[in-house]
């Protein structure tokens, strides 16, 4: 099925990764809001569950390895055309998850180069409000977990 003017929503996964005060944020390669900073994840594929398709795309995107604790929420991530036709329309599923590993992310092939950017910094930068929305729900919920 296309991803533009799909002919239903695509499940997607993104996921919240603290690292401290800091959270992991990729820069988006493909639209929509390419080039945008954003969290990692991506397109659910068919006979894999939405954890295990957090797991992949975090380790497609950044190399690390990450354990899933929790949904965040759920996002419906619609854009619409200049004749306000559906051209992308993504049902987004967003975790937390933490990651015991010591290395540095790196980029993957449908990512830019991994950041990790201080939380108290989120909502100065210029990115999707729901993501940011996420990074906050989530930094209420790591407080929970560590």
């Amino acid at each position: 099925m296309p991803r533009e003017y799909p002919e239903r929503p695509i499940v997607g996964v993104g996921v919240v990764i603290f690292n401290g005060d800091s959270v992991l944020l990729v820069r988006r390669k493909n639209p929509p809001r390419e080039n945008e900073l954003s969290l990692p994840g991506g397109a659910q594929k068919v006979g894999e569950t939405v954890v295990e398709a957090a797991v992949r795309e975090v380790f497609e995107e950044t190399g690390l390895k990450i354990k899933v604790h929790g949904i965040v929420d759920v996002v419906d991530a619609i854009s619409l055309d200049k004749t306000d036709k559906v051209q992308y329309h993504y049902t987004l599923v967003e975790f937390i998850a933490t990651s015991e590993e010591k290395i540095l992310p790196v980029a993957g092939t449908d990512a830019g180069d991994p950041i990790w950017v201080q939380k108290y910094n989120i909502d100065s930068l210029c990115m999707w409000p729901e993501t940011k929305r996420i990074i906050n729900l989530a930094a209420e919920m790591a407080e929970l977990i560590v």
